[in-house]
């Protein structure tokens, strides 16, 4: 009887033992979802906390509607109802509120003198809006305007993610420059089809050289420029730029076909930013 009690308290023991090494093991091969081959994290929100968007890593572009590009929307900084963070998530709202006068309020972040960077990955994870009239964009904009004349589009504009209501599920990914721009129809571009941009989130990405700027949903690769070292009218993309994200409403592309005033409010919502320096 002691022997039979003694062998099921050893094979008790040694499967004890065994499950939690096993248990163990698991654990320690959990997959970090910050880290990739051949880069190295130094900037990143993940949205970790409740209330207004972390003023040390984001600031707002605060303006009246016709700003830019006709739209329609007027944008607000510390306004819970246009921008906040919640259940893990920044939410950028744009609203039909007439908040202030204004029929459409909005917010637009940016990262300007908390996060610039000269080159690097971009991965921004977002689930967008949708609806006739709505204009997220995902971009970067120079921090110091010091080429030609000074202003748009001589300094350069990346476009990371751009999607317009009227046309659902059209990602767009671009540059601006001096050479090449929108006014013109001469901008480097190119889109890619995402059927479910608004029920589904995506990682709209950069990835920046000296060299190159390519620009991917998740892991599809869908628009590439090349630097033809012909100078800065061509390629003003040897400084450092700093994050948008903005709700845009209306304007002469996102209001191309009206805005459906039956949607609102619409968000567009981000599950993080985080920006890689290439490993040496």
């Amino acid at each position: 009887m002691i022997c039979r009690i003694f062998y099921f308290v050893s094979f008790f023991l040694s499967f004890f033992a065994t499950s939690c090494k096993s248990q163990s093991t698991e654990t320690s091969t959990e997959k970090d979802s910050t880290v990739i081959p051949g880069w190295s994290l130094v900037w990143s929100d993940e949205f970790n906390y409740t209330g207004l968007p972390d003023p040390k890593k984001w600031g707002y572009d605060v303006a009246a509607p016709g700003w830019v590009n006709n739209e329609a929307q007027a944008y607000f900084a510390n306004r819970s109802e246009n921008s906040r963070v919640e259940n893990g998530k920044l939410i950028i709202e744009a609203r039909l509120d007439n908040y202030n006068n204004n029929l459409y309020s909005s917010a637009r972040l940016v990262t300007k003198n908390r996060g610039d960077w000269t080159y690097g990955r971009f991965e921004i994870r977002a689930k967008l809006p949708s609806g006739k009239g709505t204009w997220p964009a995902i971009w970067m904009l120079p921090t110091v305007w010091n080429l030609g004349n000074g202003s748009w589009p001589d300094n350069g504009e990346i476009d990371i993610m751009e999607h317009v209501g009227y046309d659902q599920g059209v990602i767009h990914g671009s540059t601006h420059c001096n050479k090449y721009v929108w006014t013109n129809n001469s901008q480097k571009t190119a889109t890619i089809y995402i059927s479910d941009v608004s029920n589904k989130y995506h990682n709209y990405i950069l990835e920046w050289s000296a060299d190159q700027i390519k620009v991917f949903v998740d892991d599809r690769l869908y628009f590439t420029v090349n630097n033809e070292n012909k100078g800065w009218q061509y390629w003003p993309f040897f400084k450092d730029f700093h994050l948008i994200l903005n709700l845009a409403i209306g304007g002469t592309w996102g209001g191309a076909q009206g805005i459906d005033n039956n949607i609102f409010p619409q968000r567009m919502e981000v599950e993080y930013v985080r920006v890689y320096k290439k490993t040496e």
